[in-house]
């Protein structure tokens, strides 16, 4: 027995909140990695972050034209949503210069409290821009394509595998790992 997406989306559409649920338990294991991968693996910020992605979407599932997108579609207003929220740490950052180099030298408890499997990974991965942590967390989390990225990022699909292949040759460097070359796409 298998899931009919589509139809799920039209009876969304229809208005239809437990088809919405139904479809959002696909995503929403996802779009909460995505999110906290791509924010500094702040848990209240993903977990906000996705909150506004599924209230957006159930506003806006009407305006979707293929239903059988759903899950790319449901993934593009997230990525608008980091960068949304990746902004706002700009801002913050821009204002909090001072302070944040007077509490360098104090640890950070929220980042000890984590419960994420490598803080050698987690590390590597801040160390990557804005750009190579999306793509990388897109294809690695929620294994979309480099054209199923580039869809939803809205750059060119040989610019994702460009970036993506950096960001492997960064993460293997600062990992310690520059056997593996040859997966880069």
């Amino acid at each position: 027995m298998s899931f009919d997406t589509a139809a799920c989306v039209r009876r969304a559409q229809a208005g239809d909140a437990g088809a919405f649920a139904e479809l959002y338990s696909l995503v929403y294991k996802d779009l909460y990695r995505i999110s906290l991968l791509n924010l500094n693996n702040n848990e209240q910020d993903a977990s906000d972050v996705v909150s506004d992605t599924v209230l957006e979407a159930y506003r806006n599932i009407p305006k979707l034209r293929d239903p059988s997108s759903f899950r790319s579609w449901i993934t593009a207003i997230l990525t608008a949503q980091i960068n949304k929220k990746l902004r706002e740490y700009h801002k913050e950052r821009n204002l909090r210069e001072d302070i944040d180099d007077l509490e360098e030298t104090q640890p950070d408890k929220a980042q000890t409290e984590t419960d994420f499997d490598s803080v050698a990974l987690r590390q590597a991965m801040q160390s990557l821009s804005e750009d190579e942590r999306m793509i990388l967390t897109l294809s690695a989390v929620s294994g979309y394509t480099s054209e199923e990225i580039a869809r939803i990022t809205g750059t060119a699909a040989g610019t994702v595998r460009s970036k993506a292949a950096r960001a492997k040759a960064k993460l293997r460097a600062l990992l310690g790992d520059n056997t593996a070359t040859a997966d880069a796409p």
